[in-house]
């Protein structure tokens, strides 16, 4: 095609992806769909949607993100000691455990275990790539425009009936 669609803002962006940090694996759409999202709305972590800018259909990168550019740096305020005794006797003590737990509020926040004390458990609420340096494999599958309706909510819409710009097998 001679007027090739590249990435701007206000496209659906199907893209492939792998994910690396200290040099392993996190993520990948490898074996799975790619990945879909609005362009220029933030949908995707700021330092990754903002190299995408002008790749067309077909085109791969490997993309350096800062911490501060992907999920933050880590906040030392997003600690917090709970006492022991108020965990359940079904959840594994142990640093990197997982878990959900609910504010004051009611509100469900996600939270690793970070040290266990004699009497204290220390939970961290950072993102779990918080302060780290990512790096992402990325390979464009497909860029569409945007429906209105998709503009106006900021983000994918289902399955649609649109033609993509697609890669030729």
């Amino acid at each position: 095609m001679s007027d090739e669609m590249k990435v701007q803002d206000g496209q659906i962006v199907t893209m492939d992806y792998t994910l690396w940090v200290d040099g392993e694996v996190v993520d990948t759409s490898d074996g799975t769909d790619p990945i879909e999202f609005l362009q220029g709305a933030g949908n995707i972590i700021p330092g990754l949607e903002s190299q995408l800018y002008g790749m067309a259909v077909g085109d791969s990168k490997d993309v350096w993100v800062a911490s501060q550019d992907g999920y933050g740096d880590v906040d030392e305020d997003a600690f917090a000691e709970v006492p022991r005794n108020q965990f359940p006797e079904d959840i594994p003590l142990e640093p990197s455990v997982e878990l959900q737990v609910r504010d004051e509020t009611g509100d469900v926040m996600n939270a690793r275990i970070d040290q266990v004390g004699e009497e204290i458990v220390r939970l961290d609420f950072n993102h779990p790539l918080a302060g780290k340096q990512l790096r992402f494999e990325v390979k464009i599958a497909g860029i569409r425009q945007a429906t209105e309706e998709e503009l106006e909510h900021g983000h994918v819409h289902g399955e649609h009936d649109r033609d993509y710009e697609d890669e030729e097998d």
